[in-house]
């Protein structure tokens, strides 16, 4: 049942107060009329007794205390939803803004989601091809999985999101029962329209959702935005049987807008001035992402975020490392030596990945070639660092040839093109080809057997030519 009252008892920044109010909910929508009869939207962000503290959407400019008419909607923000919404572009509170007209719902949801019982998801098994070398070989996103990014500010993390946006696919039956939700905050305009020119250059448009929320946007419609994605994407898998991939860019504006609000509202700041129940917030939004048992869709994450001065230990990145199953990682020096995408392998993690390659999966060597990957390329830092000292000259034969792996290893397998798509075929191929360019002595991490059939020194470098070649002639 819905309340209308008359006068305002305080306005304070984007905050408005109303005391004497009963039966008033937290997170209730309000309907507020201004003087001249225009509209603007409100949530209610803190209850205490009968007086309730509104976040006007629009701001409170122009509100006055006396002839301004508050009307209470009884019910949470609610997304309209139905399938038509693939292929549209909205704001943050799910108002279109593609000049295509509204969206005629099949039904409403609250944007703050539903309680999943953790008894009630099902293990993530099967994998997400990016046809990204360092994603797909090295750190896999696997189906129902969160795998943050973790970038940093003039990083090309807006290219990776496009890239993966535009190549993302699954394998198997159920291929083509695949969308993307992408929710932007805090972007700028020619961010947002790099997004979405790329996608409808790309023919991938009538795939993906939208939710963009612009830097001069009001930041409760920033804070509502990345709960509108996961409301959509949750009911493209869960009433929709779709597999959907949902891009968060970038959640260091969100957790910023919170900090904001946080303040406003006079609540004791904790680190770096965030509010104390930044943890559980983050986890609210990650938590949505998983598999529900006999369902047939699934809801995969990867959250972008960029830290402040390259700091990891940030409350931004460091509590979002601890909610969610790994990290990808980018590298400013990769990046200062033109290798992109500029993947940081060592620091990067897919804690799901063992579980969805492999036989069955990927192919059968997926991970012994991984973990060789990764044991070279650490002794290439290792080779570096005395290098660094006594000079590459008078490191032994075998450090030296550590040194041209890690250079090729850069270049050809973590470096490809903005619109290079690798199978996983080719992924693990390039692997082998490079593995191959060392001394048999040095792959200490795979079956001699699995060497025996693999290892081919003689025609790594036609293996690694040609399928350079193939990404220049698609």
């Amino acid at each position: 049942m819905s309340v209308q009252l008359l006068g305002l008892d305080e306005i304070h920044g984007s905050l408005v107060a109303l005391d004497h109010v009963k039966n008033v909910s937290n997170e209730e929508m309000v309907r507020i009329q201004l003087k001249d009869g225009s509209v603007r939207k409100g949530r209610v962000v803190a209850i205490e007794g009968e007086k309730a503290v509104i976040q006007v959407f629009e701001g409170t400019d122009g509100i006055s205390l006396n002839n301004t008419r508050t009307q209470l909607l009884g019910h949470p923000m609610e997304l309209g939803l139905s399938k038509e919404i693939l292929g549209r572009t909205f704001n943050g509170v799910g108002d279109p803004i593609d000049g295509l007209g509204p969206v005629y719902a099949e039904k409403f949801e609250d944007v703050n989601g539903q309680p999943l019982n953790p008894v009630s998801r099902q293990y993530p098994r099967n994998y997400i091809q990016t046809g990204i070398s360092s994603i797909d070989g090295l750190n896999t996103l696997i189906r129902g999985q969160k795998l943050p990014i973790f970038s940093g500010s003039g990083l090309p993390h807006d290219q990776l999101a496009i890239q993966i946006v535009r190549q993302a696919k699954l394998t198997g039956k159920d291929a083509d029962n695949f969308c993307i939700v992408f929710g932007a905050m805090g972007v700028k305009n020619d961010v947002a329209d790099l997004f979405r020119r790329s996608f409808e250059e790309t023919g991938v448009m009538d795939n993906v959702v939208m939710y963009v929320n612009l830097s001069d946007d009001p930041i409760v419609e920033r804070i509502l935005t990345p709960r509108t994605s996961l409301t959509a994407a949750e009911y493209l898998a869960y009433e929709c049987g779709m597999n959907v991939l949902v891009i968060l860019t970038d959640m260091t504006s969100y957790c910023e807008a919170v900090r904001e609000f946080s303040s406003s509202n006079g609540e004791i700041p904790s680190r770096k001035g965030y509010p104390g129940y930044l943890y559980s917030d983050l986890a609210c939004l990650y938590e949505r992402a998983g598999i529900v048992k006999g369902g047939k869709g699934s809801v995969t994450q990867i959250p972008i975020l960029t830290m402040p001065n390259d700091d990891i230990t940030h409350p931004v990145p460091d509590l979002t490392g601890y909610i969610t199953e790994g990290q990808i990682v980018l590298d400013r020096d990769l990046f200062m030596n033109h290798i992109n995408p500029p993947i940081g392998i060592l620091s990067s993690l897919s804690r799901l990945m063992k579980d969805g390659i492999g036989e069955g999966y990927t192919r059968k060597d997926h991970q012994d070639i991984a973990n060789q990957l990764f044991a070279c390329y650490a002794k290439v830092q290792d080779a570096r660092s005395l290098a660094s000292v006594i000079g590459e000259e008078e490191l032994s034969p075998l450090d030296q040839k550590y040194m041209e792996f890690g250079r090729n290893f850069e270049k050809y397998f973590i470096g490809q093109s903005f619109t290079a798509n690798r199978s996983m075929n080719e992924t693990l191929n390039l692997g082998w080809a490079l593995l191959s360019t060392l001394p048999k002595e040095a792959l200490d991490r795979l079956d001699p057997a699995l060497i025996e059939a693999n290892y081919n020194p003689d025609h790594a470098w036609i293996t690694i030519e040609l399928i350079v070649k193939n990404e220049g002639d698609r």
